[in-house]
This record gives structure tokens, sequence and C-alpha cells, in this order.
């Protein structure tokens, strides 16, 4: 027994302090940069252009959603007051549905070349950063994360790819930096989706921003984030921590991950929570792994590329039919995934050969991916088989 509680206390101890070395920041961004490069848009075009699917019928589907509408009116407000769960929700969903539809107009711009989608992205965008003051409530710096994931998507395909000119983006940009990057960039304590949602925002912010400190704050803190959130069987006998956590015994460990005491491969801190907030935590970990490669620090081929890999096919593997054994978080399993699977998908089986069997069932079952209406969109049309 003693041999065993110091070999765990060490894993404890490793756990907490191995905290991955950050990537630079790059000496000169690329733009657009954020999630999705030119290179990647230009695929999608073509693609959408020559009508050829699955590209075709996830662009239909796009500009057939709410988020396209040119009629959309834009719901700024000075405080976004999120609460648990969006209660109260005070321009919560108003907030991050703009900022989708942002996105979304800048998409169909870029796909179409057609003014008034940009147009209506410049209004959107406008809009909020000429009011918005602040967000406040317990889910502020989530509802934070999420729409200032979104943001900085549109804003760099406007302001690099309209040549229509955006009066506004000195604004926008003054917006990101002093509403939005304060409430990210330390970080959280909470599940782990909470924290890799602030990074992924965090660094989206310091590509428009071209804050190269912030990007490389934001860096460090997605590694050990991620290294803390996606089990592989060689961290130990136990997941690693995040310090500030004090998550120094095995018991509080367990606590943390659901309830859950088995540890293996792929397993995430939230799967036995919902397949749905694991989805997020999945997400966030690819959108900042797939910025990282379009600003030159290719992480596909990292520890966190490996664990992307892993909590990709552990999830879906499950998600698509396998029953859950009793050992995994008691035998009951509260699936929906999410539109998730893309873009990890395509960097890791599309560009580097991996074999990802039901990754890759439940990313064709799931297209065309739309939107979870929160801060992911439209996948299947700027990442499915993109190589670029």
């Amino acid at each position: 027994m003693a041999a065993a509680a110091v070999t765990a206390a060490s894993t404890l101890l490793l756990g907490a302090l191995a905290a991955p070395t950050a990537h630079s920041a790059p000496t000169v961004f690329a733009h657009p940069g954020v999630t999705v490069s030119r290179a990647q848009l230009d695929f999608a075009r073509s693609k959408v252009q020559a009508g050829a699917q699955p590209w075709k019928a996830a662009f239909d589907q796009m500009l057939a959603s709410k988020y396209a509408d040119l009629n959309r009116a834009p719901k700024p407000r000075a405080v976004v007051e999120c609460g648990s769960y969006s209660n109260p929700n005070h321009g919560c969903t108003d907030e991050r549905e703009d900022a989708i539809a942002a996105y979304t107009d800048a998409l169909a711009w870029y796909i179409t070349r057609d003014a008034r989608y940009a147009k209506k992205s410049i209004q959107l965008m406008d809009a909020w950063s000429g009011v918005i003051q602040d967000h406040t409530n317990s889910n502020a710096p989530l509802q934070t994360a999420w729409a200032g994931s979104t943001w900085p998507r549109a804003a760099e395909i406007i302001k690099y790819t309209y040549d229509g000119g955006w009066a506004g983006a000195g604004r926008f940009a003054t917006m990101l930096r002093d509403v939005y990057l304060p409430e990210v960039i330390n970080g959280s304590h909470s599940n782990g989706n909470w924290e890799l949602s602030m990074t992924e925002a965090a660094i989206g912010i310091s590509v428009f921003l071209e804050d190269r400190t912030s990007y490389d704050k934001a860096m460090a803190r997605f590694r050990t984030r991620t290294a803390a959130y996606v089990y592989l069987a060689s961290d130990g006998d136990l997941p690693k921590t995040v310090p500030g956590q004090h998550l120094d015994t095995r018991d509080k460990i367990v606590k943390y991950w659901q309830g859950q005491s088995t540890f293996v491969t792929g397993l995430t801190q939230e799967t036995c929570r919902d397949f749905t907030h694991t989805g997020y935590g999945i997400s966030a970990i690819s959108h900042v792994a797939e910025t990282s490669r379009i600003q030159g620090q290719d992480l596909y081929g990292t520890d966190v590329g490996e664990r992307l890999r892993q909590a990709l096919g552990f999830q879906s593997k499950y998600q698509v039919g396998t029953a859950a054994p009793s050992w995994l978080c008691g035998g009951t399993l509260h699936l929906g995934l999410g539109p998730v699977t893309e873009v990890g998908y395509n960097a890791l089986h599309n560009r580097l050969g991996i074999a990802m069997t039901n990754t890759g069932i439940l990313t064709e079952r799931q297209r065309p991916a739309g939107s979870n209406n929160l801060f992911v969109a439209w996948e299947t049309l700027t990442h499915g088989g993109n190589p670029a």
C-alpha cells in the first residue's frame, strides 16, 4: 500500500508539473488564419462551384440556414448576462448567433463573391463593437469564449479578402482586445471544455490583433489543459492535472473526472458527464490545432494530435453504436457528440493518413455538419476532405 501511495503521489506531482512547452507565435501572422486559411477557402469555393459533394450540399445547407439571412437584424447589448446553462439569458443567444451569422456571411461572401454577404457580416460586427462593454454572471467566461471564438473567424475573412473596405475594423479590434480577451486569457479551473474554449478564443483574437504575447500565453495554457483533458496510457496511473486546481489526491481526480476511476486511452475529463460537453472540448482542441498549423506550428504531430486522435476515436466508437462496458461511466453514456469531427478527422486521417475507422463512420454519417449554435459551424464545407 505504501509503495502504491508513493507511485500515485509521484504521478500526481508529475501530472501537475509537466506543463508542455508552448509553441511560439509566428513572426508574421498568416491571414485569414483562424481555423480556416485562404487556401482552404479556395478549395471549398472550387468544390462548390463545381457542384461537387459533400461541399455543395454543405454550402446549400449553410445558405438556407437562419444565419445566412440577409434580413437578419443584429441584437447587440452593452452587457450580456449569462448564468449557468444561460439562465438568465440576457443577450447570450443573440450574441452567439450574431457571431455565427457574421462568420456564415463571411463564408458566403468568399464562396459567392456576393458583396451583400460581406456587408451583412460587417453590419453584424459593427453593431456589436459599437455597443458591448461587458459579460456578467457565472457563465460569463464561457459565453465570452464561445462568441470570442467565432468573431475572429468572421473578421479574418472580411478584413483580408473583402475588397470593399471595412471602416469599423479598428473598433472591432478594440472590442476584442478590451471586452473579450481579458475575460478569457487567464483560463478557468472549471470543467475542461471551459478553458479549452477560452484558449481557443484567446488564440483566435490574438491572431486578429497580431498579439504575440497573448498568443504565447494562451497556447501554453492550451497545451497544459489538453494534456489534462484527454488521458493517454503513457500519462501513468492517473490523468495529468492543471497547476492551481489542487487535484492532489486520487479521490479528487476521480471526482473531477465525473466519478470515473478506470482510465483508458481516449477517455476525457467529461466523457462520463455527457458527450455534448466532451464535444465542446474536442472541437476547441481541433480548432486550436488547426489555427496553430495555419500559423506555422503543426501541433498535430505532438501529443495534442495524439490526444485529439484518441479522443475522437474513443467517443466516436460509442456514438456510432458500441455498447458501453460496465466499467465506463457505470455502463450508461449520455451521447450527443455534435458536429465536431470534421476538422480533426481531416487533419489526422486525410492529411496524415492515420486510420480512424469509427471517427470516419461518424463523420460521414453526420454530413453535412451544420452548427451547434454555440461556436461550431459549417465544417464539412470548410474542412471536409480539404488537403490545403
